[in-house]
């Protein structure tokens, strides 16, 4: 048989940790020989993970305007283009994190279309603690309206298997209740316990994934009118801008400053945060701060260490809130920093929408 690719897609709401994960497993495989290419997805360009991936030094493309699934032919054709030297022996693939049904739009075509190309490891999907507590628990206040939770719910239900990931900041009783939510919604699908940023249960995903078989043939009977509603209950905001000074200042502190500033003032709006990223980068370094949901704290995720005079900055938000005014909060929480850390700053390009109704490329049933 020809050489085959390993396909490995790693599913999760938007701040469940996908990009960890797949960075750690990028680590892995190479420092197996591998050869490994990852593929991030967004609605926009200007993505935080894909540069954050690249500045890691990893191999990556990078499908920006819509989803996989309804931008497949150029998901194959960045999976090409990733092996134009070297055919990579191993392609992780990052959805966009408000995707669903992914089993029959992205999972199903590449084994019917480029079944003699690919190998299909069984599909995970991360569980975001914060978000999927509230909403299994079917809380009136989970942060996002039902619709918006229909996703995050259909997302765990065409799973392989089920990730609770951040056990390293839960106690035992919260990843207890996690996985008996897990199992009552959705029994029969295997629950793995993970760190990605500590490597906590990092092998027993490894195991999993290296299974052989039929995987991804949960295809969802799914509702895209829910869908595509509650996609576009969230606000979009990707912005690039640059920074400077006459004197030096801390990267990492303007990084947290600017998530912080946005926490604060999307909570006094009442506007539920998805997921809030910004990325600094100057000359080779960079750091990287996020939040994951508004009842968390800002993470300084990647330290850089550094003090600049002058850094590109890139500003991710997902929101449960009006694109016009999220765009408003990124503005003026940059220029609050600005001012409090002596620095100017000059917006080089904002794109802030609401993503559009999913039209799949493909979609296959599994028996079809």
């Amino acid at each position: 048989m020809s050489h085959q690719i390993r396909f490995i897609m790693v599913g999760g709401f938007l701040g469940a940790g996908k990009t960890t994960t797949l960075g750690r497993l990028a680590k892995h495989y190479m420092d197996q020989g591998k050869t490994v290419g990852i593929v991030t997805n967004d609605q926009a360009t200007d993505l935080v993970d894909t540069n954050t991936l690249r500045s890691q030094g990893y191999s990556v493309g990078e499908v920006a305007g819509a989803c996989f699934c309804c931008n497949f032919d150029e998901l194959m054709g960045t999976i090409e283009r990733l092996g134009t030297e070297e055919v990579p022996d191993v392609i992780l693939a990052e959805p966009v994190g408000s995707c669903t049904d992914l089993v029959a739009t992205v999972i199903q075509p590449i084994k019917r279309i480029y079944e003699a190309q690919f190998s299909i490891a069984p599909y995970a999907v991360i569980l975001k603690p914060s978000h999927g507590r509230r909403i299994l628990r079917n809380e009136q206040r989970a942060g996002f309206s039902p619709k918006a939770a229909y996703i995050l719910k259909k997302q765990l239900e065409e799973a392989d298997a089920i990730i609770v990931n951040r056990i390293d900041e839960l106690s035992d009783d919260a990843v207890n209740e996690l996985a008996e939510l897990v199992s009552t919604h959705h029994p029969g699908i295997p629950l793995l316990r993970l760190s990605a940023k500590t490597g906590d249960g990092f092998d027993g995903l490894v195991q999993f994934l290296e299974q052989d078989g039929d995987f991804g043939r949960r295809v969802l009977d799914i509702d895209y009118d829910i869908y595509a509603d509650g996609e576009a209950e969230l606000g979009w905001l990707n912005s690039s801008l640059r920074m400077t000074s006459e004197t030096e200042f801390s990267l990492d502190e303007v990084l947290l400053d600017i998530v912080n500033s946005l926490r604060d003032s999307l909570a006094d709006a009442e506007a539920e945060t998805a997921h809030l990223k910004t990325i600094g980068l100057w000359e080779g370094f960079f750091g990287v701060a996020n939040l994951i949901s508004s009842e968390d704290q800002p993470e300084l995720s990647l330290p850089s260490n550094c003090q600049v005079k002058e850094v590109d900055l890139i500003v991710n938000a997902r929101v449960a809130c009006d694109p016009v005014i999220l765009e408003e909060h990124v503005k003026q929480a940059v220029a609050d920093v600005c001012q409090r850390h002596a620095t100017t700053a000059e917006f080089r390009q904002t794109q802030s929408f609401r993503p559009g109704r999913p039209v799949p490329t493909h979609r296959y049933d599994s028996g079809e």
